[in-house]
């Protein structure tokens, strides 16, 4: 976790504008903070940062959260939090203190500070008052690592949240067990709203696709078999192993949509970035997209 982190900030991956997709909406960037931290006092000063469409009307939202010592507005980031704009969101990526990993109590502290409805200093009570936001409209997130678990745990602090998607999200990481509150039940997102791609070479949820495969099975409630590589209700929630054959590198690492993964990392995967299969980015956020209204 800390080598994904420190390769991530060397590299700095500042957006360009030549780097990021095409708009489907004209837009407009935005900047605010909120208060946040590691206790229940949310005591800091954090930055959000996001797009939204230039067009007059009110749109649902979209929230990002990076891993552990991921720049919050790297180009990973920025560039899935401009897509999720092109297609019709206030969207944005949250600044957290993701200096370090942690327990179910930390981990909850961080993401109760992002989302807490009854906050009018959280990120999402920031997001909810801008004037082109409208979060009845519905809130649905995503986020890579210790942002997917924030991501699953969003909605134990705001009904609103529809839907969550975690890219690299696990029950156990190293010395963290967080069975407790990512397994089903352990956490108030339903099982039918919650959406999983994690490669099969995950050293920090695997290292096995064997192991993949339970962690997705714990946290979305759903088995199809001890071989199976896709696993999707009917309603596209469920889980993605990707193969080390689908990405450019040919290593579907904890960072699988990552040219050179967590600990080379040299510019994002361009089938991830433009591709339509299951594991990758445009699919992905249709299906958040689907539980909102437009």
């Amino acid at each position: 976790m800390k080598t994904f982190g420190k390769r991530l900030l060397q590299l700095g991956l500042a957006v360009c504008a030549t780097s990021l997709s095409v708009s489907a909406f004209a837009q407009s960037s935005f900047t605010t903070t909120y208060r946040g931290g590691t206790t229940s006092l949310c005591g800091s000063t954090y930055t959000v940062k996001g797009y939204e469409p230039s067009a007059t009307g009110k749109y649902p939202v979209y929230v990002h959260i990076v891993g552990t010592g991921e720049t919050y507005d790297g180009e990973l980031a920025m560039t899935q939090v401009q897509a999720m704009a092109n297609k019709g969101f206030v969207a944005a990526t949250v600044e957290y203190s993701n200096g370090s990993f942690g327990s179910c109590s930390s981990i909850g502290t961080k993401a109760r500070c992002i989302f807490n409805s009854g906050s009018s200093n959280s990120a999402i009570a920031k997001l909810c008052a801008r004037s082109k936001a409208d979060c009845s409209k519905g809130v649905v997130t995503g986020g890579l690592s210790q942002g997917s678990i924030i991501s699953v745990l969003a909605k134990n602090y705001d009904s609103r949240v529809r839907a969550s998607y975690g890219q690299g999200a696990g029950t156990n990481y190293s010395i963290y067990n967080l069975s407790s509150c990512m397994n089903n039940g352990g956490h108030t997102q339903a099982a039918d709203r919650i959406r999983l791609v994690n490669g099969e070479s995950d050293t920090f949820v695997g290292p096995t696709a064997s192991n993949v495969r339970t962690a997705n099975q714990a946290i979305t409630g759903l088995s199809c078999g001890s071989s199976a590589y896709s696993c999707f209700r009917s309603n596209g929630s469920g889980w993605y192993i990707v193969r080390g054959s689908e990405v450019q590198d040919g290593s579907a690492d904890h960072c699988y949509m990552m040219v050179g993964g967590c600990t080379t990392p040299s510019g994002i995967d361009s089938g991830f970035r433009t591709g339509s299969a299951a594991w990758q980015m445009n699919a992905n956020q249709n299906w958040l997209k689907s539980f909102v209204t437009p």
